[in-house]
């Protein structure tokens, strides 16, 4: 089975919880819509236990892409470099914005493993095509900025991807459904607290679940939601 969840955002207890309730399988593939890190209790640790799930995919999310950056130059401080002002403002805005659990549990973390989890980083996808019975789905972390059809994927920046949430009622492609993480679904559209939104061309999974909402997710092949508390 194929499912897709958004912005866990180091609720790693309420992850293991929904691995359970789908009885989730070796056989089984998540894809995981950005909004790992930052905001939670364990950012740090949910990104490294994702990393060592072959079946679990992450698409690049906004915290994700900000924190490649900020945690590499962190790691050459960490590695003997001195710091520069930019770099200690940028930390400083970060950790006021839900960092500073990230970048405590990466400062935790020794020469090794702060070099797998930047590999981690780098290497998730800016999007992923789906296909399951007969159904095609295209999915992203936050949306498409500056949308085209004519424009394949392949040629956006990867600023794009993350720079402009997904207007779920919006006509993106004509024989695919684009799902998207990021905004908090009770933020807009009128949706329910804690719950997917089904917009009329996309669909919406981040249900705040580090907000004290559940974690959603979604299944493909039958369209079922799930939530774990």
């Amino acid at each position: 089975m194929t499912y897709v969840i958004a912005n866990p955002h180091g609720c790693l207890d309420k992850f293991n919880a929904l691995l359970d309730k789908i009885a989730f399988k070796d056989t089984d593939v998540m894809y995981v819509l950005g909004g790992i890190i930052d905001h939670g209790e364990q950012p740090i640790e949910l990104l490294c236990d994702l990393s060592m799930r072959y079946n679990v995919i992450p698409v690049l999310g906004e915290n994700e892409y900000r924190a490649f950056e900020l945690l590499s130059a962190l790691d050459k401080v960490l590695s003997g470099e001195a710091p520069d002002r930019e770099l200690i403002a940028k930390m400083a805005e970060w950790m006021q914005n839900g960092g500073a659990k990230t970048v405590e549990g990466f400062k935790e973390l020794d020469a090794d493993m702060r070099e797998g989890v930047l590999d981690y980083l780098s290497d998730m996808s800016l999007y992923e095509e789906v296909e399951t019975r007969g159904k095609k789905y295209v999915l992203v972390g936050t949306g498409i900025a500056d949308f085209d059809p004519e424009t394949p994927l392949e040629d956006y920046m990867p600023e794009d991807f993350i720079s402009e949430a997904l207007d779920p009622n919006k006509p993106y492609f004509d024989d695919a459904t684009i799902i998207a993480g990021h905004v908090p679904t009770y933020t807009v559209y009128g949706a329910e607290h804690g719950k997917i939104y089904h917009g009329e061309y996309g669909i919406l999974v981040n249900c705040g679940a580090a907000y004290g909402e559940p974690l959603g997710c979604l299944r493909l092949e039958d369209g079922k939601e799930f939530y774990a508390e």
